[in-house]
Parts: structure tokens; sequence; C-alpha cells
């Protein structure tokens, strides 16, 4: 019986390897840039749609070079792509929760915007995998550490999932932190800062720890919260001088 068992199991997981296609990586033009038109798309159609029910403002490091990038960002809305996608030019790969290829429609357009699917608890190996091979093809990856919306609190980020620490070390590629200040809410204007680039060179070419590793993910979380509490102090200093020139 047990016999059985395992060879019913051994066949499933066989189907769905068979089923698992590589991750669509999109070569760059003769620019140096890499497309997605289906994006382009989307950008076309959905950004003014976004601007006008939930318009946002970017501060800091808001126009990206081409080649690869690791964004890492806090997440509260199904509107958080948005943001990194204004930044650039080129097409972006998301990391998102595996569940989204349970849904027909969305699973297709998934797959032709090169998204990548990961476990919610963030133990997928070839989700790491498959944005290593975005990121070696000179190609930009999003991921939101908190694998899911914060629905809890606007002054803690939810636990972060590792692994992007690794992605960024392995493949040498800088990360480019950014924070949504303020929960996207409809007609409230939402604050979005990107930092500079991060770099973790002091990391590259080493034998590293699982504490190496989450030493270097700190090093970012912790910019995180810099820019945000950084970006509070900047609009408080604005709004004491406005209420000082209104007084005058």
């Amino acid at each position: 019986m047990s016999e059985s068992v395992d060879e019913n199991k051994e066949k499933t997981e066989k189907k769905k390897k068979k089923k698992e296609k590589p991750i669509r990586l999109f070569p760059a033009n003769k620019k140096g840039f890499h497309v997605m038109h289906k994006m382009n798309f989307f950008r076309f159609m959905l950004y003014p749609w976004n601007a006008f029910f939930y318009p946002y403002k970017f501060y800091g490091n808001t126009k990206v070079g081409k080649g690869a990038y690791i964004y890492i960002g806090n997440h509260y809305s199904m509107w958080d792509i948005f943001y990194p996608a204004r930044t650039t030019k080129e097409g972006v790969h998301f990391v998102a929760k595996s569940s989204i290829t349970e849904a027909p429609i969305l699973r297709i357009w998934a797959k032709q915007l090169g998204v990548i699917t990961a476990m919610r608890d963030g133990s997928d190996i070839r989700a790491l995998t498959d944005a290593m091979k975005c990121l070696k093809n000179g190609e930009k990856v999003v991921i939101y550490p908190e694998g899911t919306r914060n629905k809890i609190s606007d002054e803690e980020f939810l636990p972060f999932h590792g692994g992007f620490a690794l992605m960024a070390i392995r493949t040498k590629t800088p990360i480019i932190p950014f924070v949504i200040c303020n929960r996207p809410k409809i007609f409230r204007k939402t604050h979005v800062v990107f930092g500079e680039p991060i770099e973790l060179t002091e990391y590259y070419d080493r034998k590293l720890t699982k504490e190496d590793y989450e030493n270097a993910e700190k090093k970012v979380v912790d910019q995180m919260y810099e820019l945000r509490e950084k970006h509070r102090a900047f609009l408080q200093e604005k709004k004491a001088k406005k209420g000082k020139k209104c007084k005058s």
C-alpha cells in the first residue's frame, strides 16, 4: 500500500516538473535596455488610472539606469507594483506568491511578464534561482520580502523573509531600497522614497555564514527605516515653515 502511495507521489512530482517552464528572460536591445513590450502596454493603460485614484509622489533616486538591480520594498497594497516600475524604462521581474498561478488569466499574464513565483514563506529555491538568472542577464527584479500585505502596522515592517542578500551577493547586484511611507488610500497622496543603490561589496568573493547574510539584510532594512524617518522629518520641517509663513 505504502509503495503505491510513493509511486503516485513520484508521478505527481514528475508531472509538476514537466509543467514548470524556465523563467522568461528578455534580451537587451541595441541600446542595452531590457524591454518588456507587454509591460509597456500596461504602463500606458494603467498609470493614468492609478495616478488619478491613488496619487503618489516620489522622492530620492527616482530614475534608475539600465542594468541589473534588486528593488527591495515594503508592501501595503496591490498598487505597490507601480512604484518601482515607474523608475525605469526597462521591464522588471516581480517576485510574487505562487498562488498567482492558480488564477487562469493572471497565470498567463504573469508568464508573459516574467513574474517569478515563490512560496509565501520564502523557502522556494526555484524562485531564488530564477531571480538570479534574471539578474545575471542584466535585468531588474522587485522583491517585497514581507511576503504579504502589511495590514497590521504603519510603523513596523512585517518580518522579512531572507534570500535577497544572497541573490545580491552571488550576482554582485546593487540593491535599491524603497519605502512606501504611508498606506495607499483612494484620493490621498502616497509618498514613496527611493534610496541610493546599496552594494554589499564587503561580502563579495567570501565564504559566508548564515549570520553574514542576516547582517547584510539588516543593513538594507535599517536603511529603509532611515529613509522613512528622514522623509518624515523633512515633511515636519516643511509643515513648520509653511506655518511660520502663514503667521507672518
